[in-house]
């Protein structure tokens, strides 16, 4: 049986970087304080951060940790059409300078931590979505992203004014499929009949699922001429397509991983963004930069964001999904069911 660790989930707010460039691709680095020799290291998925989604929400829990713990945060960028020996070389930089932990944000990052971690058994290493890294060192920060979808589902269901609604995944995997699994549950709890499209914008990751706005915003216009009035996406960067679209018809997105009516760049889009499907990475990413830097008890083994610890959620900014009496009624009703245990949400 795997150790499991529980961390609080603690909300972040992002801050501006100076950029400078290294071997393995952009790099920005962040001191506070005046820093010491030790820092965070953070080597990103595709998309890369700016993806107003799920690399940005990691970038904010360094950015909060480097400032309050006094250190050195660095973050890496992908490149297009890296191998795992591009990502084992990224890790390797970051650990030869002195930072700890390090973090790999997205599951492909697996085989790269593996190999990384055991080469530096005194620094430790987090990956995001993956848990098959079973390593003394290793935290493998991963949560049930089917409770906030579930959600989202109901919400949907209870927005859209036409019983039809949309999915759209970046990359046909199976961590995509739990986003699937919990939206369409959710939806059909409210509308036993309600119409659902789903569809998967690539096979592999390489495609450019999670990195193609206009794949996503392809999606989306061919899911509302097919009558689909509320679209909810699991796309990383191409969510921002997703959100164009939906904006440009007039009809419901829900966003994904951050709170995407927040972001400024999909300020003028706003309004048509119902909801997220918030998954805190930002949070996890802090406590586990908490657990080794000040509390000097690295936190390993397996992480989970859950409803009931606050690591999944759904937000609330948007007036029109805060005041609607009946969305708020459901998920409500919804939440209580799936933290109780009487609403079994599924994964596949």
């Amino acid at each position: 049986m795997r150790r499991v660790s529980r961390l609080a989930i603690a909300g972040v707010a992002t801050a501006a970087l100076a950029v400078t460039v290294s071997a393995c691709g952009n790099s920005s680095t962040s001191a506070a304080g005046g820093g010491t020799s030790k820092g965070i290291g953070l080597a990103y998925d595709v998309g890369g951060r700016g993806d107003q989604s799920f690399n940005d929400a990691a970038y904010a829990g360094l950015e909060k940790a480097a400032k309050e713990f006094g250190v050195t945060g660095r973050d890496l960028e992908p490149q297009d059409g890296e191998s795992d020996a591009d990502k084992i070389q990224r890790l390797e930089t970051l650990a030869k300078a002195g930072n700890n932990p390090i973090i790999g944000v997205g599951y492909s990052y697996a085989p790269a931590v593996k190999e990384v971690s055991a080469k530096f058994p005194d620094v430790t290493f987090g990956i995001v979505d993956d848990e098959t890294i079973h390593a003394k060192n290793v935290a493998d920060l991963v949560f049930h992203e089917e409770q906030s979808s579930y959600l989202a589902g109901v919400a949907a269901a209870k927005a859209s004014k036409k019983h039809h609604i949309g999915f759209i995944g970046g990359v046909d995997i199976p961590l995509i499929h739990k986003f699937e699994a919990g939206y369409v549950q959710g939806a059909q709890s409210v509308d036993p009949k309600i119409k659902i499209e789903k569809q998967y914008l690539t096979e592999t990751a390489q495609e450019g699922g999670f990195a193609s706005p206009d794949k996503g915003e392809a999606a989306t216009n061919g899911q509302i001429d097919a009558g689909a009035d509320v679209i909810y996406h699991a796309a990383g960067l191409s969510g921002q397509g997703v959100i164009k679209s939906a904006a440009a018809h007039k009809v419901w997105a829900i966003g994904c991983d951050s709170d995407q009516y927040q972001q400024p760049a999909l300020a003028k889009y706003k309004k048509y963004i119902l909801t997220s499907a918030l998954k805190n990475a930002e949070g996890a990413v802090y406590e586990l930069s908490k657990s080794v830097i000040k509390d000097k008890k690295p936190a390993t083994g397996e992480i989970r964001g859950s409803l009931a610890n606050g690591g999944v959620g759904l937000s609330d900014a948007n007036p029109a999904f805060k005041n609607d009496a009946g969305i708020q009624a459901a998920v409500k009703k919804a939440t209580e069911g799936i933290e109780n245990g009487s609403i079994k949400v599924k994964t596949s």
